[in-house]
């Protein structure tokens, strides 16, 4: 696969209007600690999009609940498509630059195609085998896929080429984005904070 996607406004809007119907699933639920209700409490992010995804930097709201019963007030993250964990720079970033990494011969080759400096590649690939790996969410995706899975060692490139192929035996050939649109849905329980909303979301809708 050509990684030569111009992650533009309009995929980028895509990404937000899921987080938003993300959000309003968990705030119908009520608060998991005491069944409160979920009130907005967004706030604002400044996430970098490198020379991946500048246009994804104009997207600034982080989707955040706050419970609303008197004693509780304790917050919910959602799930996000968008932001991986406390990450500044966009998920839909971490993936292709860390694939860039792969593909390209020198950690040089992947900061000038990217625009993310070296020792920000080099964590980044190194959470992929070290913890990313070890997660109750990669243990429950694993075992999802038919035999045989995605290559541990070969992450994140080996997910990405996995999906890409179970797409198109099921259709056309699929856009670069709707597989990076896809790669989010199964890390959404790795961005908020509750793992129980996280997985509910991938079983809903993930994988169809």
């Amino acid at each position: 696969m050509v990684l030569d996607l111009v992650l533009d406004e309009e995929f980028f809007a895509s990404l937000t209007e899921l987080d938003a119907e993300i959000a309003r699933q968990v705030a119908a639920g009520g608060c998991r600690w005491c069944g409160g209700p979920l009130h907005r409490a967004n706030y604002q992010r400044k996430p970098r999009g490198g020379l991946l995804a500048e246009a994804g930097e104009a997207f600034t709201i982080r989707h955040s609940l706050c419970c609303g019963a008197e004693g509780c007030r304790r917050r919910s993250l959602p799930p996000s498509l968008r932001f991986l964990g406390r990450r500044v720079y966009l998920e839909v970033v971490v993936l292709l630059a860390c694939m860039m990494t792969q593909l390209a011969t020198t950690i040089r080759e992947a900061c000038v195609a990217t625009g993310v400096p070296s020792w920000t590649l080099r964590r980044w690939r190194a959470w992929w085998p070290e913890v990313f790996v070890q997660s109750a969410t990669w243990a429950e995706l694993r075992a999802r896929f038919a035999p045989p899975p995605p290559d541990d060692a070969g992450l994140p490139r080996s997910l990405v080429l996995r999906i890409e192929e179970d797409l198109r035996r099921r259709g056309p050939p699929p856009a670069i984005g709707d597989i990076c649109r896809l790669v989010a849905r199964l890390l959404a329980p790795l961005t908020g904070s509750s793992a129980l909303d996280g997985s509910r979301f991938v079983r809903a809708i993930a994988l169809h």
